[in-house]
């Protein structure tokens, strides 16, 4: 692996640690985002309107033009999705 992947691969952790400690010492943001991805969710515009709400209403801060989403952005988003299509699926 080269050194600039390596840094790469660093900065993505250090910043998926820092939300997961975030999550855990407010976990309310958890159920609050889930409330605004079930609102949005098959919405035209869904993951920018998740972005921007899960902004406004808690202290995680996501922007909302997806150019703009470090990996972690991506990550907690896409996996928000796939926790509501699987409920969704079960009833």
């Amino acid at each position: 692996m080269s050194s600039a992947n390596e840094m790469q691969q660093a900065r993505i952790i250090k910043e998926l640690r820092s939300f997961i400690k975030k999550l855990l010492q407010e976990p309310s943001i958890l159920e609050k985002s889930l409330e605004i991805a079930r609102e949005h969710h098959g919405q035209p515009g869904a993951t920018a309107k998740i972005a921007n709400e899960i902004s406004a209403t808690t202290h995680v801060k996501i922007p909302e033009d997806a150019a703009d989403h470090s990996p972690a952005d991506k990550l907690y988003l896409e996996v928000l999705k796939e926790v509501v299509e699987e409920e969704r699926a079960m009833y």
